[in-house]
């Protein structure tokens, strides 16, 4: 092959070498978008158990209050054991909302880290693949110039 060819050629690898680089970026990036939009629908699932739970919760006082009604109890508050199981059973519920929204958070911050690092990875890919792309080119020059002088 003359050394016209073999420069080239280092040009054209050197080329592919960079649009590779531009594709595993790319790809790496829209990764990242769709982990982004699965963080978005935790967010979004954690809020929903969170009402759940609080829907669940209103839907039992009231069926506790009509049975303590219906019991003969006092649910005024003169009848302190009524009062206090009442007290817990929001207590529960207060409780159950803050562990469902702190494991949402965990979980959309484990999805934002891996969306972060999904796309320093594609970057730092495009960045290896440039300086191949500069090595295969600084070979070729060197070669065609051994060849040549």
């Amino acid at each position: 092959m003359s050394a016209e060819g073999g420069l080239i050629l280092a040009l054209v690898g050197a080329s592919y070498q960079r649009s590779a680089g531009k594709a595993q970026q790319k790809s790496a990036y829209l990764n990242a978008y769709n982990i982004e939009t699965q963080k978005k629908i935790s967010d979004t699932e954690a809020k929903q158990r969170s009402n759940d739970r609080m829907e669940q919760y209103r839907s039992n006082l009231s069926a506790n209050i009509a049975s303590f009604a219906a019991m003969g109890r006092d649910i005024g508050g003169a009848d302190r054991s009524v009062g206090a199981f009442l007290d817990r059973q929001k207590q529960i519920a207060t409780d159950d909302t803050a562990r469902s929204d702190f494991m949402g958070m965990a979980q959309g911050m484990k999805l934002q880290q891996q969306a972060a690092a999904t796309r320093i990875e594609g970057r730092a890919r495009k960045v290896a693949a440039d300086i191949g792309a500069f090595t295969t080119v600084v070979n070729g020059i060197s070669s065609y110039n051994e060849t040549k002088g």
